[in-house]
């Protein structure tokens, strides 16, 4: 190979260094993307230096390089917060040029690095993933790691934000691993339909918690709180529920109604398992077609519950997944799901 045809002008097989970002590294960021991801990666911020630079300088985003002696950036991940918990960072964003997918697990030694560097010097509690399904490759790096899978995100994003030879109406699943980084103990309320899914979720758990089952009625004029998220690019609606009130089934109508209007496919709806009365309001939203995503591990600080609903059929021979507990998972969602689609 001449130099000319190296990816990004940049001799391969040079000695790697895992290391934090730096502000001189973010042309080196947007040049990566644009030959792994061409134009087409969703999130913006990556192709842009400045931003990108910005973003790191606050915190907002844990960027990690995997640097050439020359300087040169080669791979990349970052950690940024995407739930409701600010002691919890997302891992994601992970790209590694062509000629050094080869070289060292360069991806699995960033993985590695982010959470731990995250915990020692930016006070990070706790780190997730969405391992996609569409292949393995992730899922095999999580659990080498240590991570553990506690959700499944059905139908997640479109099948063409992946690069896939697929039709409009395609999308890909993922699975939700975690990894706690600072222990906290603390009670959960299991919803009674669900009890059985979640002491199995919870055997795996890398930390401990205190179990019981919620058995509580809503207090009389308890309000709702909610706030939603819509994200375009996947046809994705998040509901974030902060307090369910009496009121639970007006407040979802009316975002229901919201983001159906802004071409929507998936709604996902957190729960938090610290509430008394998540039993009575896993019901509703099961009468509603809501179906079981899983257990998330301190995703309000306390734990969370994912429910989710579509606006078509779950693709799920798509699902492609490698260890016997998210095959579990699987299969309890789906079951979860067909429990549901029935009762409507």
């Amino acid at each position: 190979m001449i130099q000319g045809d190296w990816p990004l002008g940049i001799e391969p097989g040079q000695e790697v260094k895992i290391d934090l970002f730096r502000p001189q590294d973010a042309p080196g960021v947007a040049a990566l993307f644009r030959a792994v991801y061409g134009d087409d990666y969703p999130i913006k911020v990556y192709y842009d230096p400045d931003l990108l630079a910005r973003e790191n300088a606050t915190g907002g985003m844990i960027s990690v390089v995997a640097r050439t002696p020359r300087g040169e950036v080669v791979g990349h991940i970052a950690l940024f917060n995407s739930s409701p918990n600010p002691r919890q960072y997302e891992l994601g964003a992970g790209g590694v040029l062509s000629s050094y997918r080869n070289t060292s697990k360069l991806l699995t030694r960033m993985m590695s690095y982010g959470p731990r560097v995250a915990a020692e010097r930016f006070g990070l509690e706790a780190v997730f993933g969405d391992p996609v399904c569409s292949h393995v490759y992730s899922q095999k790096i999580c659990r080498g790691l240590g991570w553990i899978t506690h959700a499944l995100e059905v139908d997640l994003m479109p099948a063409d934000l992946y690069g896939q030879a697929a039709g409009a109406e395609d999308r890909i699943s993922a699975i939700v691993d975690f990894i706690t980084l600072v222990s906290k103990p603390h009670e959960v309320y299991l919803p009674a339909v669900y009890e059985d899914i979640f002491r199995f979720l919870y055997q795996g758990l890398d930390d401990v918690r205190h179990i019981m089952i919620s058995d509580k009625s809503v207090p009389v004029g308890l309000a709702t709180r909610m706030q939603s998220k819509v994200y375009q690019f996947s046809q994705l609606a998040r509901f974030t529920v902060w307090e369910v009130g009496a009121d639970l089934a007006e407040a979802l109508a009316r975002e229901e109604e919201s983001v159906f209007g802004q071409g929507v496919r998936v709604i996902q709806i957190w729960l938090q398992l610290s509430c008394p009365w998540v039993g009575q309001a896993v019901e509703f939203l099961r009468q509603r077609g809501y179906f079981l995503g899983g257990l998330l591990p301190r995703w309000f600080d306390n734990d969370g519950l994912l429910m989710q609903r579509l606006a078509g059929h779950p693709h799920w021979d798509s699902i492609n997944l490698e260890y016997d507990r998210a095959r579990t998972l699987l299969s309890l969602v789906r079951q979860d799901w067909r429990q549901v689609s029935a009762g409507r």
